[in-house]
């Protein structure tokens, strides 16, 4: 006789399956306990289906499989009046549903909300006759479900609203389900009403992210920022004229508890001096993602150089690098304790203080030109626990023959992931890319190495010819080695990704 799990033990199991999406849609088929405890994770952030099973379908379906399952959701008196307004958008089923599925959300995106709303009513029949706008049946129905929402969740973690001139924007109040709200991500330029609404119930945000369209900051945001009692995460976006500036005097009291901080911006003017990043010593992930083309030239590192923060971990440069004579102090200052960093900067000197510098990083993506092999073996011998590296190749930059050599003959016991992003088609000969994996297979001490290969997007219209493909699955086959192929935004989209 078979025996079933507890559920509670059930529950625990199929947890850990939460980024596995693929997984976990084929648990909702086993039974209905299986369905349900899968499909409460599934419906946690419905809002990600990127980087979900969805992927596999076009984005308009995946908004109208969403839509109408929410649409089945809605109290009847919600149903009546799309019905009234001649708003007509169909069910999975004609019978009640088994879950109320609006219940197990805890991320709620107003924004959205809206997308999937206008991508599935601007795709109507152009016969389809309504008296009513497309913008306004837009606002009726993202209304009506957001308004379910706000009845159905007993406790949101997330929060995303942001102003957008392109949807309505909503006059949305709080209800009980946001006193447990961690994370709010909002537009600096939202109804003050909305902040002082939040101000009175959420005291325990963890992550804030604010996106600033103008250099004007209301005192009810203050209010909400200042009155948080263990903000940790802090991310910062300044856009053409936004600016970050006026909201600084009010981080200085979370100085303490803040350890992850992110800026980026695309101003055509510098946004406010860096310096304000030393209050927070607590520091333990720092990224910057100032555009090339924003104007700003990060001399204010000229400042920041001298700081110490003993307890930064991760330090990422995801567009413009400062001038190497300022990142090379600061790193002299602060590399000992770093297992990550990632700049787009080709420096020699630069490229060699991270091998006297950093000598406990797990994590390294920094750009080599041609020629400059010998470096990358200096940072394999002096980093000794280097556990993945991403390096450019073809052209002007390092070759890929040369790059594997240098892997199976220097990189440390615990190297076990090499990024290769190549321009070059051709990448190398399946003669060659075989001796590698036999090299690797004979190592004294080795791992599993997972290979991940990015493409330019623009350049390559495919990924490595069939030769390689055929080597790369012996060697999967013999346990040696595991490959993945991305694009190249879809490799820059997981770095940024990779903060949240």
């Amino acid at each position: 006789m078979a025996h079933q799990l507890p559920t509670d033990c059930l529950n625990e199991i199929i947890e850990y399956l939460e980024e596995d999406k693929l997984t976990l849609h084929s648990c909702v088929l086993v039974n209905r306990l299986w369905c349900e405890i899968s499909v409460r994770i599934l419906w946690r952030d419905i809002w990600n289906f990127k980087c979900s099973i969805f992927r596999q379908y076009r984005p308009l379906n995946v908004a109208s499989s969403i839509l109408s399952t929410l649409i089945a959701c809605l109290p009847n008196e919600s149903k009546e009046l799309l019905y009234k307004n001649e708003i007509f958008i169909s069910t999975p089923t004609s019978k009640p549903l088994m879950f109320n599925y609006a219940a197990f959300c805890k991320v709620l995106s107003i924004n959205e909300i809206n997308r999937i709303v206008d991508s599935v009513l601007r795709d109507e029949p152009s016969n389809t006759i309504n008296s009513l706008s497309l913008k306004d049946r837009n606002f009726l129905v993202a209304n009506e479900v957001i308004k379910m929402f706000t009845n159905q969740i007993s406790s949101l973690k997330k929060l995303a609203y942001h102003y957008n001139q392109y949807h309505n924007n909503f006059s949305f109040n709080y209800f009980p389900g946001m006193r447990n709200l961690s994370e709010l991500h909002c537009s600096s330029n939202l109804p003050s009403n909305f902040f002082y609404q939040l101000s009175h119930i959420c005291h325990n945000l963890q992550s804030i992210f604010i996106k600033f369209h103008n250099d004007v900051v209301s005192n009810e945001l203050k209010e909400l920022i200042s009155l948080q009692n263990n903000l940790k995460q802090l991310t910062l976006l300044a856009y053409f004229n936004g600016s970050w500036t006026n909201i600084i005097p009010t981080l200085t009291k979370h100085a303490n508890t803040i350890t992850k901080l992110y800026l980026d911006s695309d101003n055509y003017k510098d946004n406010s001096s860096l310096s304000f990043i030393s209050l927070f010593s607590n520091l333990q992930e720092i990224i910057f993602s100032f555009s090339f083309f924003s104007g700003t030239d990060f001399e204010d590192f000229k400042q920041l150089q001298h700081f110490n923060f003993p307890k930064l971990q991760k330090l990422k440069f995801l567009d413009q690098c400062p001038k190497p004579e300022y990142l090379m102090k600061f790193l002299e200052i602060n590399g000992k304790n770093l297992k990550k960093l990632y700049m787009t900067e080709n420096n020699v000197d630069l490229s060699l203080s991270i091998a006297n510098f950093c000598p406990n990083l797990k994590n390294l993506f920094v750009i080599f030109n041609n020629g400059e092999i010998d470096i990358l073996k200096t940072i394999f011998i002096n980093c000794q626990y280097l556990e993945s590296i991403k390096i450019w190749c073809g052209y002007r930059y390092l070759n890929e023959m040369e790059v594997l050599e240098m892997v199976v003959n220097y990189s440390p016991n615990s190297f076990h992931e090499l990024k290769i992003y190549i321009s070059n088609p051709d990448f190398i000969s399946p003669n060659d890319l075989e001796s590698f994996f036999i090299k690797w297979k004979n190592r004294a001490q080795k791992k599993v190495l997972s290979l991940i290969i990015i493409k330019d997007d623009y350049y390559c219209s495919s990924l490595i010819n069939e030769g390689n493909m055929k080597i790369i699955k012996k060697y999967e086959n013999l346990g040696v080695i595991k490959f993945e192929n991305k694009g190249y935004e879809e490799e820059e989209d997981g770095e940024i990704n990779d903060y949240y």
